[in-house]
């Protein structure tokens, strides 16, 4: 059976802005809200499993709803810099992620949801709305249930009209009557003055609807009475305003909403490009990331181990050996047990054990290690050279050291692990110490 999620996009951002602490990737750009709402999306993605999934957008700050009040959310504070350059970059990733995305000018997001659950219910159409504004609830109806996100944005709290009646004591649609009693001070649209929730519930409860109320004041007393006909028409007018126009001329159908999966070829280098590394790991896409937004594959190397009798061969000529790897197990540099070493050149590494890299047959390769006049790459090399220094091998000849290069390019970065840099530099990936070791298993130098 299809399954439908359509998301409130504007909503959703500004209340993942909010609840999630800063966050900036490499460039400083922040991307707390795209992460918040990813978050959230991934988890719904996971949870639902649908067939059809779509974000709508706002198209600008006016609406056709300016025509009637140019006051419609005037109220609003400026929205915050940090926050607004991060609209792009959620749709951004989301095309990388393979999700539709609606917007529409003169129109906001809930009438862009509004009009395809009302073309759901007219087709039978089971779906879900995820929003963080209690407006949405007007849409619910026995095909269309609605999500309102509480605590953050992965709280959802899942809503039917059975489920409204049992909350507020009304129908769908007199939530569009409740707001127009109560007003919304988010959006600027008045209400009456003084009636908050509790009134406007008894209200409601009392009478059925804004007409009804205005119509029934001879059954009120005192200052609610004179407030309600005082302010009769700013009622009506929130009522409009509240309602979720249903009819908006989109051109996409639902077919332009099918969703088949995330797809690694493109999901992965936009999550990359936002340095969302945790994401990655979660979805676990594997090869390089790169931020232009195209993979590069892993690169396909020879590796050996030498032995004795094949030693002198492999390393007959050193002066070509580009990379070199230390590997230790600990923390303490001076003590830590040598696991091995391995050198490379050209796509071909070589392994040797601490036994061979002793032996006599190993003599070339502790004095290529120990030759200033040779030099040598590799990461971390003040480690490359207390751990060889512990083990009774001499290093000199470090000419480049990517750990060194990492932090001048950006002291700022906490993650300077070569799994990390990979990822964030956009080169074949390779995996955390702690998924090879296990967790807490310190080993050191594996680079």
């Amino acid at each position: 059976m299809d399954k439908f999620i359509l998301i409130d996009g504007n909503s959703i951002i500004y209340r993942a802005f909010f609840a999630m602490p800063p966050l900036t990737n490499s460039k400083g750009l922040h991307t707390n809200a795209v992460y918040g709402f990813t978050t959230m999306l991934l988890r719904l993605l996971e949870e639902h499993k649908p067939t059809h999934v779509m974000v709508a957008f706002d198209a600008g700050k006016i609406t056709f709803r300016h025509e009637g009040y140019q006051e419609y959310k005037g109220g609003r504070e400026k929205t915050p810099t940090e926050l607004s350059e991060q609209f792009p970059l959620l749709k951004e990733l989301l095309k990388g992620l393979g999700i539709a995305q609606f917007e529409l000018a003169g129109f906001e997001a809930d009438d862009i949801i509004g009009t395809l659950t009302k073309r759901a219910d007219e087709a039978g159409r089971q779906v879900l709305v995820v929003s963080g504004d209690k407006d949405m609830l007007q849409l619910a109806s026995e095909h269309v249930h609605i999500g309102l996100t509480r605590k953050g944005v992965t709280d959802i709290e899942l809503y039917d009209p059975a489920q409204i009646k049992e909350r507020y004591g009304l129908t769908p649609l007199q939530i569009i009557d409740l707001k127009g009693l109560m007003g919304d001070a988010s959006d600027n649209i008045p209400g009456i003055p003084g009636v908050g929730e509790k009134t406007a519930l008894k209200l409601l409860h009392q009478f059925g609807s804004v007409e009804d109320v205005l119509n029934g004041t001879s059954e009120l007393k005192g200052k609610m009475k004179e407030k309600i006909e005082a302010h009769a028409e700013d009622a009506r007018m929130s009522k409009q305003l509240a309602t979720i126009h249903r009819e908006v001329p989109l051109e996409q159908t639902w077919e332009d909403m099918q969703f088949a999966g995330l797809k690694e070829e493109s999901a992965g280098p936009a999550l990359a490009k936002l340095e969302f590394k945790s994401l990655l790991e979660r979805l676990s896409f594997s090869g390089s990331i790169v931020s232009d937004q195209e993979a590069v594959p892993a690169a396909e190397v020879e590796s050996s181990i030498a032995t004795e009798d094949t030693i002198s061969e492999l390393f007959s000529s050193l002066d070509s050996i580009d990379v070199l790897h230390v590997e230790t197990h600990g923390d303490n540099p001076h003590q830590a047990k040598l696991i091995g070493l391995a050198v490379g050149s050209a796509g071909t590494y070589t392994f040797l054990s601490p036994e061979l890299l002793q032996s006599e047959a190993a003599a070339p390769v502790r004095a290529w290690l120990g030759n200033s006049d040779q030099p040598k790459r590799g990461y971390d090399l003040h480690r490359v050279d207390l751990a060889l220094h512990a083990h009774g091998i001499e290093f000199a000849g470090a000419a480049f050291d990517v750990q060194l290069a990492a932090y001048l390019l950006d002291p700022t970065e906490s993650n300077q692990t070569i799994s990390g840099l990979t990822t964030k530099y956009g080169l074949p990936s390779l995996v955390e110490d702690d998924t090879v070791m296990g967790k807490g298993q310190s080993t050191r130098c594996r680079k």
